[in-house]
Formats: structure tokens, sequence, C-alpha cells
């Protein structure tokens, strides 16, 4: 297999694979304790998460094989690369805490940090090569979404409030 051929299927299995892990504490929490808990008019239906993740994280894997097919030489990349590999293990946080240990604080204060490294993950793949750092965009926006929808289940599921 050549070099390419290694950047792209990397470049594509850890999103998909962070999706996965992810799962693991997502899945058995949907049916039990999730519905449990109130939640905004506008949360979307369950159903529709699986999809919309699967194109987001395909997307990540798009812009992280453009940058790392630069050359780990060129300038930036190495930073950028790194940066995403840091909020991609945010990413895996957030379904542990959340769902995992059923904390929507946990998760709220995590999704922050979290939205912030998507931010700069953004920036960095912007000076590599700006297709990269648009293909993030609808996961800056969909992570922007879910700070509102965290924070306002966190809000209704306050505890003697």
């Amino acid at each position: 297999m050549n070099n390419n051929a290694v950047r792209v299927l990397v470049s594509f299995a850890l999103p998909l694979a962070a999706g996965a892990l992810g799962s693991l504490a997502t899945r058995p929490a949907i049916a039990g304790w999730y519905t449990t808990l109130n939640k905004p008019v506008f949360n979307p239906p369950n159903w529709l998460f699986g999809p919309a993740w699967t194109v987001l994280y395909i997307l990540m894997g798009l812009a992280a094989w453009l940058v790392w097919s630069r050359g780990l030489g060129t300038p930036g990349v190495k930073p950028a690369l790194a940066l995403f590999l840091a909020q991609l293990a945010l990413n895996v946080a957030w379904s542990f805490l959340f769902f995992g240990l059923r904390s929507p604080l946990a998760g709220f204060i995590e999704i922050i940090l979290l939205w912030v490294a998507i931010l700069g993950t953004m920036v960095l793949f912007f000076r590599v090569t700006p297709a990269a750092g648009w293909l993030m965009v609808p996961y800056i926006g969909r992570v922007s979404f879910a700070v509102v929808l965290n924070g306002a289940t966190m809000v209704l599921n306050r505890k003697g409030g």
C-alpha cells in the first residue's frame, strides 16, 4: 500500500472509529436514561443523529486527508493534525461524560472545550489548505447547535430548581 492510500485510510478511519467509540457510551443510554430527560422542543429525533454524525465524520476525514496530503514537512501541517486529533478525542469524551456519566453539566463544560478545539483546528486547516477548513464548517455548525441543545437540556433537568 502506498503512502497516499495509507493517508486516505487513516484519515477516514480515525473519525469514524471515534464515532464508533463514542457510540459505546451513547447507545445504551438512548433507550434508557436519555428518554427520562426533559428536552427542548428543538431537540432533533434520535434517528437523525447517526446519519448526521456519519456525514460529519466523513467530512472531517476528508479535511484531515487534504491537510496530511500536503506532507508532514509542510509548515503548519503537524500542528493542524495534532489539534485535529485532540478535538477528535474531545468529541469522544463528550459522549462518555454526557451519556456515560449521565451528566449534562460535565457534557456542557466539555463541549465548550470541544468547540474551541474545533475552531482552532479550522483556523489551522484554513492556513494549510482552505478546502480543509471549509470542510470543517458543517462540523462546527453541528457542535454549535449541540452546545445550545446540551445547555438547554442541562437547564431543563437541573435538580432543585
